[in-house]
C-alpha cells in the first residue's frame, strides 16, 4: 500500500486532477491507492498491537515511537498527494485503536500535541489549505472563489426545508455544487429529501457506529477488536466529516460520503471493511 502511495507519482501512470495526484491508470482502469491504504492501515495496526500486547503498547520504545513511525510514513504519502482530509480520517482511526489497544493516556496527548504543530505547519506552508480556513471563518467574503461550495451546498440544505423539493428535484446541483454526486452528495440528499431525510441518513451512520461498537465490545480477540474499531472509526469520522462541511461546522474539504458518493474503488472497499465486520460478527456469535 506504501509502494502504492508512491507510485502514482511515477510518470504514465500517476494521474492528476484538480491539482492533486492521487490516482493510478492501469490501461482503461484507474484507483486510488489511498483507498486501499485505510483498510491495510488498520489491519497491519491490529497486527502490530496484538503481537506487542498490552505492556508493550504502553512502552514508549515497543509502542509509542513504532506506532508514530507507523503512522507517520502513512501520512507522508497522503500529504505529498495532497490528501490531507483522507490523511486525518485515517490518523483518527489509528489513535482510536491505539487507545483501545491500551496506550497511556500521555501518549495520546503527545500524538494530539504533534498532530497539532503537523496541520499548523500544513495551513503555513500550503495556501489552499489556509484559505479554507479562512473561508470556514469569515465564509461571506470568499462566496464565489474558494467558499463557493461551502455557500451553495448551506444553500442546498436550507432550501429543503421539512420534506424536500423531491427525488431529482435539487437546483443546487446544476451549476453551483461541485462535485454533486461525490463530496458535495448530502447538500442535494438534504435539498431533495428535506430535513426528514437528511436526520435518516445521519441516524444510520449512527446506527451503523453503535452497532460496530457493540460487535468490537462483544469480541473476545483481541486483533478482531482492534480490526473492527478501526473500521467503524474510519467509516463515521469521514461520513460526520463530509456532513459537516457542507453544514459548515467543518472546513470544507474532498471527502466523499461513506455509501452514498459515487466512486468506484471508495465504495469498493468502503464494502469490503463491512465483509470483515460481519465476518467478526458472525465469528463472535458462534462463539
Amino acid at each position: 500500500s506504501i509502494f502504492l502511495m508512491f507510485a502514482v507519482f511515477i510518470p504514465g501512470i500517476g494521474l492528476s486532477h484538480g491539482g492533486a495526484t492521487r490516482w493510478i491508470m492501469l490501461g482503461p482502469l484507474s484507483f486510488q491507492p489511498s483507498e486501499i491504504l485505510k483498510l491495510t492501515y488498520i489491519i497491519y495496526l491490529a497486527t502490530w498491537m496484538t503481537m506487542v500486547g498490552k505492556k508493550g503498547v504502553q512502552t514508549m520504545h515497543d509502542g509509542f515511537i513504532p506506532f508514530l513511525v507507523i503512522s507517520g510514513l502513512t501520512a507522508l504519502g497522503l500529504i505529498l498527494q495532497k490528501d490531507n482530509d483522507t490523511m486525518i480520517v485515517i490518523m483518527s482511526a489509528g489513535t482510536a485503536m491505539f487507545l483501545v489497544a491500551g496506550a497511556k493516556i500521555k501518549h495520546i496527548l503527545i500524538l494530539f500535541l504533534i498532530a497539532l504543530i503537523a496541520l499548523g505547519g500544513l495551513i503555513a506552508i500550503r495556501p489552499y489549505i489556509r484559505e479554507r480556513v479562512i473561508s470556514f471563518l469569515n465564509p461571506g467574503e470568499n462566496s464565489q472563489t474558494i467558499g463557493f461550495q461551502s455557500e451553495h451546498s448551506v444553500t442546498a440544505i436550507g432550501s429543503g426545508g421539512f420534506n424536500g423539493r423531491g427525488f431529482g428535484q435539487s437546483l443546487q446541483k446544476f451549476t453551483y455544487l461541485p462535485e454533486p454526486v461525490g463530496d458535495s452528495i448530502f447538500a442535494v440528499a438534504a435539498e431533495e429529501f428535506g430535513f426528514l431525510g437528511a436526520t435518516f441518513l445521519i441516524g444510520l451512520f449512527l446506527l451503523f457506529g453503535w452497532r460496530g461498537l457493540k460487535i468490537a465490545n462483544n469480541t473476545k480477540d483481541n486483533f478482531s477488536r482492534l480490526v473492527v474499531v478501526g473500521i467503524v472509526i474510519l467509516i463515521c469520522v469521514q461520513a460526520f466529516w463530509n456532513m459537516g462541511t457542507m453544514m459548515r461546522i467543518i472546513p470544507i474539504s474532498g471527502l466523499p460520503l461513506p455509501f452514498v458518493s459515487h466512486g468506484g474503488t471508495a465504495l469498493f472497499f468502503t464494502l469490503c471493511a463491512c465483509g470483515l465486520l460481519l465476518n467478526i460478527s458472525k465469528h463472535q456469535q458462534t462463539n
